[in-house]
């Protein structure tokens, strides 16, 4: 299983989002999301979001809020399981991104994105200021099938 960060990076109601658009082989091309990637050899979660976040974004995180672990189970994909982070407190001035486009987008605006349907639940539950949570997306090919919050079952 392999693990990755994501951040969702807030500014005046505004979340940074990266379009995937650059990559040929990317599972993830032409959709939405916040900003993240592949841990590193002997990094921690925290190393990992703030390593990614300046690689792809320039700027620099200041205290990156812990929120969920996200796994996610696929009959196309790797096993992943996702530290998902928030951020609203970062230096510097947005870079180019070798992975897409970046843009500020309005937070009622997201669910008009093309993005994975698993996002868009781990996104109400952010703005539903959970403290903490955990969970579990099975998807066959693009499609949701099934998802755990906190170990409970959930429709869909």
């Amino acid at each position: 299983m392999k693990n990755t960060t994501l951040c969702y990076i807030e500014k005046d109601g505004k979340y940074l989002m990266l379009h995937r658009s650059n990559k040929k082989k990317d599972g993830s091309g032409g959709k939405w999301m916040g900003i993240g990637g592949h841990f590193e050899e002997g990094e921690s979660p925290y190393d990992c979001v703030i390593r990614e976040v300046k690689e792809e974004t320039n700027l620099i995180l200041i205290n990156p809020k812990y929120r969920a672990v996200v796994t996610f189970a696929s009959d196309e994909y790797e096993s992943e399981q996702m530290h998902l982070f928030t951020c609203e407190e970062f230096t510097g001035e947005i870079g180019k991104c070798d992975e897409g486009e970046l843009c500020w987008i309005d937070k009622k605006e997201l669910k008009k994105l093309n993005m994975w349907n698993g996002d868009i639940i781990f996104l109400d539950l952010l703005e539903g200021k959970n403290d903490f949570f955990s969970l579990k997306l099975t998807y066959k090919g693009e499609d949701l099938q099934e998802y755990f919050i906190d170990g409970k079952m959930m429709t869909h």
